[in-house]
Order: C-alpha cells, then structure tokens, then sequence
C-alpha cells in the first residue's frame, strides 16, 4: 500500500514539477563525478602516455645484473609488450682516431613508444633498427672521428649506416659527454667487449594497459634488489615528473571540489524537497497513518527520486565526456580511459550523498507534528545539526577517497568545507545582522533590500554558504590552475637554451666565449665541473649498494662519482631552504634529496676524494633544485677556493634560433674537443606535452564553473517559496513593481558581494595550505580579488535572483496567493 501510494505520490510531484530541483541536483552530482572521472581519468593517461615517451615504454626495471627471467615470463603473461637492451662504455676506433662512447644495444621492437629521430637519409630508406654489422650513431661522433664510414668496436668491424638525431629515452644529462651509438644486441658477443665484471647497465622496457601495469608492477616490485630500479615518466628520470605529478594533483582537485559542489546541491535540494512535504506529513498524521507508514512512503520516494537522478546524471556524464572529447586534440582523444569505474563511482555518489545529505532532512520531516496542520510555523525536530554535519562530511570523505585514492587530497578538502562552512555561516550571520537598524524603514528599495536581509539572517547565512562555497572552489581552481601554467612557462620560456657545451678545457673558455659573441650568441654562466666521490658523514665511512647487499655494516653512501662545481651566488633554479648559501671557504651546499637520502643536516662535515686528494668541507645550506629547467644543476655547490686547485673543466648552455645551425657546426670545427648537446627536440616535445596539461586543466576549469553555476541555482531555487509569501504581503501594501524587482536585485547584489568578499578571504586561506602541502607553488597574495571577487559575485547572484524571481515579480497579488509554494 505504501509502495503505491509513494509511487503515485512520485508520478504526480514528477508531472508537476515539484521534483525538478532534487533530480537535478542528483544528476548534477553524478553527471559532474562520471563526467569529470571519464575526463581527468583520459587526460591523465593521456599526458602519462606522452610523457611515457621520454622512457620509451610505460615502465622500466634498471638492473647491473641480467633481469630475472620469471619477471619477464610475467610480463608475459600479462600480455605486456616488452624489449631488453644493454648499456655500456667503451672505445671505438676510426683509422688513427678513438672515442669512448656509450654502446645501446637493443632488440627488435624498441622503442615500445616514441621514436628514433634520424638525421636527412642518404642513399634510401632505413630500417627501424640498425642492420646486423652496422652502427647508427650520434651526430657529434662524427665530428670526432671526421665522419669514417666504418669504425670498430671491440673485435667487431660496423658500418656507420645512419646520424641519430635524438633517441626517446636519451634522457637530459649534459655531464654525460660521451656519444651514443646504438646497435642490435644481437652483434654484442662478436666484440667480445663483454666480460665478466664489466660495468653493464641490463635494461627492461614495458608497455601495455594501466590494468596490465599495476598487476606486473606488484608482482615485479618485491622482487627486484636494492641495486635495481623501477623507473616511470613520475620516478624523477623524466625531465616532466614533477609536471605530470602536479597535474594529476591538479585533477584530482578539481574533481574533488566537483564532488564537493554536486554534494552541495543535494544537500539543499533535500532540504528543499522536505520543506515542501511538511503539511503533507502533518496531514498524514491528521489521518492516522503510522510512522512506520510514513517512513516507507517517503523512503521510497526518495529512492526513486534517487534512482532517475543517477540515471540521468550517468547518461550526461558519458555525453559530457563525449562532447568534450570531440573537441580534444587526435593524440588525447585516443587514449580511451576504463569503461566501469566512472559507472561505479557515478552509481556511488548518487546513492551514497542522496541519502546521507538527506538523512537529517528526512528526519525532520518525519518528526513534524499533526498540530501543524493548525500552527504552520511549528517544524518538529529543532536539534541534531551536528548529525547532519557528521554525516555529510563523511559521505563527502567516502566519496574523495574512493574518486582519489588519496587520503591528504581528502582530507584537506574535508577540512577546508568544514572551515568553510563555520567561518562562512558566523561572518554571514554577523554581516546580514548588522544592518538591523537601516532594515526598519522600506522607503526605498536599498532599505528594502536589507530589511529583506535582516528578515531572512539564518535563510540568508545558510544561501552565503552556498554562494561563497561555489565561489571559493572556483577562485582556487583558477589560482591554481594559473599558478601552474606561469610555473611551467617560466621553467621553459621561449628563448630556453637548446644546446649545451661540455668538456670545455680551461684555456678554450675565453675564446669560445669570444667565438659566441661575435655570432651574437647569448650564453648562461660557465660552471666549472670536477668529478668527486663522497667518502664521509661527519667521519663515518660510508658504503656502497653492493657493499650493503654483501652485509657490510655502515651508512649508506652514492655509489658513484658526483659532478662538483663552485659558485658564488646561489643560482636562479635554485631555492635555498636552510642556512646560508656558501658564506666561508669551506662551505658547501646540498640539494635538498639528497640531504633527505642521505641524512645530512645543516653543520656536518662531509670528506670528498678528488684526484685521489680528500677534502673535508662543511655543509651550510640545502637548496631545493628545479631539475625539470633544463638548466646545469648540481647536487653539491662548492665555493671557488675549495676546488680551484683542482682539474676541471667548464659546461655553459645557449639558445639558437633553428636557422643558424652553421654556427654548431663552426664550434665543432674550431673546438673539437668540446661536446655539443642538442636538447632542442626535446625541449619542443616538452612544450608540447605542457600544452596538452594546459589544455586539460582548462577542461577542468570549465567543468567547474558549470558545477558551480548550477550550485548558485539550486541556493537560489531554496528560498523561493518565503520569498513568494513576502512578495504577495508587499503587493497586498501597495509595493510597485519598479520597487519590488529593485529590492530583490539589490538583495541578491548585497548576498553576491558579501559572498565574493568571504569568498576570497577563505580562498587565500585554502591556496595557502593547497601551495604549501599538495602542489609546492610559491604562496602570494591575489590582490585584485578582493575588489573583483565582490563585484563578480554581486553581478552573478543578482542576475540569477531576478532571472529565477522574474515570473513571481510579475504576478498580481491575488496570483501570488494563489500559487502553490
């Protein structure tokens, strides 16, 4: 019988409108999480999968030994791609010339992504690998050896058959100043350079899907030793880790605050939904129906309110995605996400923020007592607002961490709408309360205005939360997304260095550097760079990996040399975070990771061996470095009077316009002993892949605007029905219309602005815990603001107020009493 008469009770509400608000509010809930979890989730794998490119492959285990070959049975398995190659160094003869170079020998099917670029072709078409007998080889080799046309490397004779121009994964490190070539691994036995204890570097590439990729990284990972590596686009080894990181932060943001926001409407269109229903219970009551009766009637109802909302809102999420995708550029569009999770989380959040942001509702409608049918202001149930704030915030909690995965993204968007809400209603309420003494005199549509704000304090305190909250996740969505790009464009600006020289001799230092200016070619500062190995933390011996893996007691040290230098100043991809940056003679600096690695702290003393010489300097400051500048850094700083007395040589970068390559080629004919690095390829495909992030957070940007315009509008559609009996009591005194449509304009200009002004005060507060916890942003203040954000939100609040009060402004008072509220 309940079921019946909820279900006609829904039909009839459904044909009359009366159900609109609380279905949009649903569908706007689930149509912004499965719109914005199909869209971030494709453009997440998107820039993964172009950033991918610099790694050649999704994923890599770095290994000094062979790689375990149940491992790659694994991949196997998973129906992964996968390639192995080799890396190492050794000399190459030409005639009476030699060169160490750095061998790669890979097998068929690398790269699994990206591609080798190749210089102009000479006498046909390549194959997409190097024959057998033949070396592809990099361009400054040639150079090296006067462009042989065979060479040869161990026991073995090769062809050099074509000029690389850039592999995929060549990576960006101008200390490494030996060419590459690159070979089949089949040739490597015939030069029998491998033998047992050569330095080998044995490499893994994997690529498949991002289901393949979490099973193979889990059964991988354990597996590997503290000598192995696993490396990704987000491992540090890619020059756009910390890009693409801050990206997927940046999405997950947003589509947090989209949840956020969908959460918001429901909460009011349920409280809404109830409001209207509190005669009808009463009348129920009147008639004897049972409480049990009752909760059935409306539980039904709810859920099937509920069950249209998710459908609706589950068909325009794929429609948004759908529409949006049209748009994206071929390379994004392509990457097509998985199909079920946007499905479950949709199904999720409508179900699980429809009934826990209208349980407190709910159980205030069901408490209304029949005597209300005589006392229309009587409303039950006047206690529990802390149920309903414990229940929404855990139903917005739920809901993040499912979408996330990411417990501090969760909880800091909790927090923030908890902060929010309490800081919002008391400087609201307070606001609203302080224009008591004007609101008594209605002469003019200002004091109207503020008596009808004085009139409606709480109504009014709760619609500011509703206003600023939409206002404060789209001011920071905004700054951040702003705060990004300009970081972005500022670490690669237009006129960043495309080359670099290496190997520079002391005595070529001041010639080269008046070769370049005579060509009117602007270069960085020259760093002098001198190869040392840390020995000692405050006196204690430090061990390598293999030391440690054969049960050698110590601290753990960098098996390998480090490049020193000297400077002075502190350089400008450099931030220092502690202590002072090299004031004394025996002062060095330490970036902050390695600090972190290797536990040092301001004041210990570290002892280096340098042309078999120890030097023991103490640390003063710890930088942060920009690695992802593309510019010379360096884990340790030194100042000059430490390191001058030993042998170095000198980098320097410079940018070049594309049509002046024959200034590269006069450098290599006049200094031939300086290596030139061409990093011009890469920094355009990093461009590129900024770009795509730029694109992507504008999506994001405009999903977010859309979710808070529609937030505006359910606040709006709240207090429609109090305002519709104080509208017909005006007109029954005689108010003009010219009167009443200025008054209500002017009411929801004051709520807009005061809305914008806390807006921004919440903003700055939320931005500065976002920059310094989540994203690493530099925090400042957004001055303009506070004059913009008012002006805006004063301009925006009162257009939808007269546009959704429009037709109540235009009726009679006698239609105004008539009208259902």
């Amino acid at each position: 019988m309940e079921i019946q008469l909820a279900w006609r009770l829904f039909k009839r509400e459904l044909l009359q409108g009366q159900l609109l608000l609380i279905v949009l509010a649903i569908t706007l809930a689930v149509l912004s999480v499965t719109g914005l979890a199909r869209v971030s989730e494709r453009l997440q794998i998107a820039i993964n999968g172009q950033a991918s490119k610099f790694i050649a492959a999704d994923r890599i285990i770095n290994s000094p030994v062979k790689i375990d070959e149940s491992i790659l049975a694994k991949a196997d398995e998973l129906g992964l791609r996968h390639v192995s190659s080799m890396q190492f160094n050794s000399m190459v003869f030409a005639q009476d010339k030699f060169q160490l170079v750095t061998v790669r020998a890979v097998e068929e099917g690398y790269p699994l992504k990206g591609k080798i670029e190749l210089n102009k072709k000479e006498g046909g078409e390549y194959s997409e690998l190097p024959r057998a007998g033949h070396l592809w080889f990099e361009t400054r080799l040639g150079g090296l050896l006067g462009y042989p046309k065979r060479l040869e490397l161990g026991n073995q004779e090769f062809s050099l058959s074509a000029e690389i121009a850039r592999l995929p994964d060549a990576g960006f490190n101008p200390f490494a100043s030996s060419p590459v070539v690159l070979m089949r691994i089949e040739d490597v036995a015939s030069t029998g350079v491998i033998q047992p204890g050569s330095r080998v570097t044995y490499l893994a590439q994997f690529a498949g899907e991002a289901e393949q990729l979490a099973e193979f990284e889990t059964y991988a990972k354990p597996l590997l030793n503290s000598s192995q590596r696993w490396v990704d686009v987000q491992s540090g080894d890619s020059p756009i880790a910390d890009a693409v990181k801050r990206a997927e932060r940046f999405l997950l943001l947003a589509s947090l605050l989209g949840i956020a926001l969908a959460c918001a409407a429901i909460g009011i269109a349920a409280q809404r939904y109830c409001q209207r229903h509190y005669d009808v219970v009463a009348m129920l009551k009147t008639f004897g129906a049972s409480a049990k009766q009752i909760r059935i009637l409306f539980g039904v109802h709810l859920l099937l309110v509920t069950f249209f909302g998710v459908v609706l809102g589950l068909i325009g999420g794929f429609a948004l995605d759908g529409a949006i995708t049209a748009f994206l550029p071929a390379e994004i569009a392509a990457y097509s996400p998985p199909l079920l999770r946007p499905i479950l989380l949709g199904l999720a959040t409508g179900f699980i923020s429809a009934f826990m942001f209208s349980a407190y509702p709910l159980m205030r409608l069901l408490s209304i007592p029949p005597l209300r049918v005589l006392q229309r202001q009587l409303e039950g149930l006047q206690l529990g607002m802390w149920l309903h704030l414990i229940l929404s915030l855990l139903a917005m909690a739920v809901l993040g961490y499912l979408y996330s995965k990411s417990l501090p993204l969760t909880l800091t968007v909790v927090a923030g709408v908890l902060l929010l809400g309490l800081l919002l209603s008391v400087l609201g309420f307070a606001m609203i309360r302080a224009g008591h003494s004007i609101g008594m005199k209605t002469t003019n549509p200002l004091q109207l205005a503020l008596a009808g704000l004085r009139r409606r304090a709480k109504q009014n305190a709760i619609q500011l939360v509703g206003f600023s909250s939409a206002l404060v996740l789209l001011l920071t969505i905004l700054a951040l997304r702003q705060d990004l790009l300009s970081e972005w464009q500022n670490q690669l600006p237009e006129n960043a260095p495309n080359y670099f020289l290496v190997n520079i001799a002391p005595d070529e230092s001041e010639p080269l550097g008046e070769f370049l200016a005579q060509n009117t070619v602007k270069t960085t500062d020259i760093y002098p760079v001198i190869r040392g190995r840390l020995i000692e933390i405050n006196g204690e011996k430090l061990i390598s990996a293999e030391q440690e893996k054969e049960g050698v007691e110590g601290r753990r040290g960098i098996s390998r040399e480090l490049n020193l230098t000297w400077r002075e100043e502190l350089p400008e991809n450099n931030e220092l975070l502690e202590g002072e940056f090299n004031v004394n003679d025996n002062d060095v600096s330490v970036e902050s990771g390695v600090a972190e690695r290797l536990g040092i702290k301001l004041g210990d003393s570290l002892t280096y061996v340098i042309d078999n010489q120890n030097l023991t300097v103490n640390v003063t400051s710890i930088r942060e470095v920009h690695w992802e500048t593309l510019q010379p850094n360096f884990f340790m700083i030194f100042t000059k009077s430490s390191l001058s007395s030993f042998a170095h040589t000198s980098m320097a970068s410079f940018y070049l316009d594309e049509g002046r390559s024959d200034v590269v080629l006069q450098i290599i004919k006049q200094f031939p002993t300086v290596s030139i690095i061409d990093v011009g390829n890469m920094i355009k495909q990093l461009r590129q892949i900024i770009d795509q992030v730029s694109l992507s957070l504008t999506l994001v940007l405009v999903l977010v605007i859309l979710a808070s315009s529609l937030v505006m509008i359910a606040q709006t559609e709240a207090g429609m029905a109090t305002r519709q009996r104080e509208l017909a009591v005006l007109r029954t005194f005689g108010a003009s219309g010219w009167l009443l449509r200025m008054a209500t304009g002017l009411e929801f200009a004051l709520l807009g602005a005061i809305a914008g002004l806390l807006a921004v005060i919440v903003a700055e507060f939320t931005l500065y815990l976002l920059k310094t916890q989540v994203f690493e942003l530099n925090v400042y203040m957004h001055w303009p603001w506070w004059g913009i954000a008012p002006v805006c939100g004063a301009l925006i609040v009162a257009l939808l107020g007269v546009w959704r009060c429009r037709q109540l402004l235009s009726k009679s008072c006698s239609e105004l009493l008539k009208s259902p509220t």
